[in-house]
């Protein structure tokens, strides 16, 4: 089995968000999913938005995606990790693994921490990282939506 693993560009922008969409549907948030070919074409043009594609005899496997952003505890910069789907007939054949290691080079030169976020649940998740060696910290993930805070702003 062939794998490459190159960056994205905005003619993969469709490519992409099937991938996303099938990532949403597998893990029951497909209905949370609004982005656009549109919107992912203006993603993958900005230079912070690092993609990149696993293809495996030019078929797309799976893709990783995250965001250079300021780290400001360290004065710095990050990859913070948003995304890391591998499509179920190209699990277990190295393909997640290949994919970390294609962001790892890409943060390398500039020795860029990564960090990301997974559920409590994803246990299979949790022994992946591991073996990749990354520390695991249990932390709570928070989010607030403009209706909500919007709302908080009323009173």
């Amino acid at each position: 089995m062939s794998t490459e693993i190159r960056r994205a560009t905005v003619a993969d922008a469709e490519t992409v968000l099937t991938l996303m969409g099938e990532l949403a549907d597998y893990q029951d948030q497909g209905q949370y999913l609004t982005a656009s070919v549109a919107d992912w074409q203006g993603f993958l043009a900005r230079t912070e938005v690092v993609v990149l594609i696993a293809a495996v005899n030019g078929d797309a496997a799976g893709y990783v995606s995250a965001l250079r952003r300021p780290y400001l505890w360290v004065g710095g910069d990050l990859l913070a990790l948003d995304d890391l789907y591998v499509r179920e007939r190209y699990r277990d054949a190295g393909v997640g693994r290949q994919l970390m290691l294609g962001l790892a080079r890409h943060a390398l030169p500039d020795r860029l921490p990564i960090s990301w976020g997974l559920r409590v649940e994803n246990t299979s998740g949790y022994r992946f990282y591991e073996r990749l060696g990354a520390k695991l910290v249990t932390k709570t993930a928070a989010s607030w939506s403009p209706d909500v805070y919007a709302e908080q702003l009323k009173e």
